[in-house]
């Protein structure tokens, strides 16, 4: 039986990992060829497996921490994929808070399961005007230096980089990031795509499905700082039951809601790193799914509701340079400001990523 090709793709929270990696689904899936997914995040109820279930897309989570040390359990979900559908590719998102993905997660696959997987190269998505504003391109306010130490990591291991989101940043930009990243990382190569509009989606796609992992030696990770760095964002996943007493449009509500959480949140000068909302209805495959990426866009829709409800799931998955309680606070807040919609909160964790503590790091070659 031929190999599954392994495709990992990392970035920073907001990048817009998931929503690419649907894209690549799809296409996939037009060429025949049968996909599986696995998510991950360091707690439960991820908006990005209902987004892939809402997709028709197998798919498995796993929890409790990233896929470095978490690295049985990937492998896990991996032989679950293969033996419920047989995917001829197998799709990973790693948290977006983690770096070091190739020494702790796409080496150990590739040496101790290299019969079963083909390692395809490792991409890192980027936001274009993130990115910028970190690399000194674009004013405005900015991450901890620990923080962006992470980002920087995540930048150096990518053998792609992928600009994501290039329809937001006109030319001149464009060629200002790509000046800077190439002379930052010189090794590494360069793409530009939007999963929005199609741009440039082709040419990568192609890339990962003929391209594999290399083996330049793993970089150099401070880990006392890199645990540093993640545990300054502040993690919350919550999950509601919504339901009133005449039909509403919960198109709307979703906005409202992450328009409202993210008031709240700056007035507390609590930067956002991402924040995702889905609302399902409590019978059908419907979804509406909507994400707020930086704390200067207005909440993006990723996918809508057909109709009106009266009862649904509520999850919410929030990252911000903040405190969890701060955090629980606002979107306890936030969910009793909707009357007569009514937001009964069945469970909200609230926490700092742990010291990241990989179960194998290889060093490439």
């Amino acid at each position: 039986m031929p190999s599954a090709r392994y495709i990992l793709i990392g970035g920073f929270l907001g990048a817009g990992k998931t929503t690419a990696l649907l894209r690549l689904a799809e296409r996939l899936k037009r060429e025949g060829r049968r996909v599986g997914l696995i998510t991950n995040d360091q707690s439960v109820d991820l908006v990005d497996t209902a987004r892939a279930r809402a997709a028709g897309i197998p798919v498995e989570e796993v929890t409790g921490g990233c896929f470095c040390c978490r690295f049985d359990s990937l492998v896990q979900a991996s032989q679950a994929l293969t033996r419920a559908t047989a995917p001829d590719v197998l799709l990973a998102e790693p948290v977006g808070s983690c770096t070091d993905i190739k020494a702790t997660v796409g080496y150990p696959l590739r040496q101790l399961y290299g019969n079963d997987y083909t390692v395809a190269p490792l991409s890192v998505l980027v936001d274009p005007l993130r990115c910028a504003g970190i690399l000194g391109l674009l004013p405005g306010r900015q991450f901890s230096d620990k923080v962006v130490y992470v980002y920087k990591k995540q930048l150096e291991e990518a053998e792609l980089i992928v600009v994501n989101k290039a329809d937001l940043v006109d030319d001149a930009l464009r060629g200002r990031l790509d000046a800077a990243l190439g002379q930052a990382l010189p090794r590494s190569k360069r793409m530009y795509v939007s999963s929005r509009t199609g741009e440039g989606l082709d040419a990568w796609f192609d890339l990962l499905a003929r391209g594999e992992l290399g083996n330049a030696p793993a970089m150099e990770v401070d880990y006392d700082r890199y645990a540093e760095g993640e545990a300054l964002l502040g993690w919350l996943n919550a999950a509601a039951e919504v339901s009133a007493t005449a039909s509403f449009d919960g198109n709307a509500l979703l906005r409202d809601l992450a328009r409202g959480l993210h008031r709240r949140l700056a007035a507390r000068g609590i930067p956002v790193a991402h924040l995702k909302l889905t609302l399902a209805p409590s019978t059908g495959p419907d979804l509406a799914a909507v994400s707020l990426t930086r704390d200067d866009e207005e909440p993006q829709a990723t996918h809508a509701l057909d109709a009106p409800l009266d009862r649904g799931r509520l999850v919410v998955n929030l990252r911000a340079e903040g405190d969890p309680e701060q955090l629980r606070e606002s979107a306890e807040a936030e969910a009793a400001a909707h009357a007569p919609v009514g937001i009964r909160l069945t469970g909200v964790n609230a926490f700092r990523p742990g010291r990241p503590s990989p179960t194998h790091r290889a060093t490439g070659a």
